[in-house]
């Protein structure tokens, strides 16, 4: 099971639960049950965006927004069974990225909710201070959360990141200074790059 992204009620494992409610305080246990159970119950909202590198899916709940898929990526992108069609909670969502796409946003301000293990969300975090229209190497990332000698592990939790473009996964690339892997396939990141270095107008 992930954790959380931070300001995102963490899930409690079920031993712990259990363990809370052998210690008798019943009133704890069930406070505890009652987040665990309103986590599962928050609905996920959906859309799609035309963009200029082809259509998103977009999805969010009250945690805030969970994912950015490629629906034409290497894997093909669809919303799950349990998910509620509605533009109305992603409306800032699709503001912010069509003015980045427009070239008049470098910075984000959206409320973010990735789930993933502690090392991703660290990665995860660290990619946010990436400044726009810089990259780094994977090693450099490494680096930056502490581990240098980590960057295989960099590499699969950048590939891991549930929202690109918000958390510019783009932004990393080879230490040759080549390209490498994106979950929306090479040319989609170097739009992005051409773009943040003003090379390239998308919209």
């Amino acid at each position: 099971m992930g954790t959380a992204a931070p300001g995102c009620p963490a899930e409690q494992s079920s031993a712990a639960l259990v363990h809370t409610l052998m210690s008798g305080n019943g009133q704890i246990f069930l406070a505890r049950w009652s987040i665990l159970i309103a986590r599962h119950m928050s609905t996920t909202f959906y859309t799609q965006l035309e963009s200029p590198v082809g259509p998103l899916l977009l999805a969010a709940d009250d945690a805030g927004l969970r994912q950015i898929l490629f629906v034409n990526g290497r894997h093909t992108a669809q919303p799950e069974s349990s998910w509620q069609e509605d533009r109305a909670p992603l409306s800032q969502t699709i503001q912010q990225l069509q003015a980045y796409f427009a070239g008049e946003l470098e910075n984000f301000d959206l409320q973010l909710a990735p789930e993933g293990t502690k090392f991703q969300l660290e990665v995860w975090r660290q990619l946010c201070d990436i400044p726009y229209g810089e990259t780094i190497s994977y090693g450099e990332l490494a680096g930056r959360i502490g581990n240098p000698k980590a960057s295989r592990a960099v590499g699969l939790a950048n590939g891991s990141n549930p929202i690109p473009i918000v958390i510019p996964c783009h932004r990393v690339i080879g230490s040759n200074g080549k390209l490498t892997g994106y979950g929306g396939g090479l040319p989609i990141k170097e739009k992005l790059l051409a773009l943040e270095r003003r090379q390239l107008r998308l919209l």
